[in-house]
């Protein structure tokens, strides 16, 4: 593994631990958030799911809810950018949880 391919999997592997630790303070009866290989799936009480998870390949997260999906890079201020511009991975995932649990949420 490169340098620049180490660094990266660092940056993902922080971000989605750092979403696992923020989503783990939920009651487990609303969702439950679980990370195993650079994946995470968060599972909501509805039975629907939302996964996110590192593409090493692509230097990419990806993050699929429903027929949605998106693309995020890393970008030198830390955050994760949609590749369509779409926004940042926290504010797209914390509205995807709001409209889940039927409540304004934030990461």
């Amino acid at each position: 593994m490169t340098e620049s391919e180490h660094t990266f999997q660092s940056q993902a592997d922080e971000c989605l631990r750092s979403l696992q630790l923020r989503l783990d303070a939920f009651d487990p009866d609303e969702l439950e958030a679980d990370l195993a290989s650079g994946v995470l799936k968060i599972a909501f009480a509805d039975g629907r799911t939302c996964v996110l998870n590192r593409q090493s390949a692509a230097r990419q997260i990806w993050m699929a809810e429903g027929a949605s999906a998106w693309h995020f890079h890393p970008e030198p201020s830390g955050q994760w950018m949609d590749t369509k511009g779409r926004g940042e991975l926290r504010s797209i995932l914390a509205g995807v949880i709001g409209r889940r649990l039927g409540r304004s949420f934030s990461i």
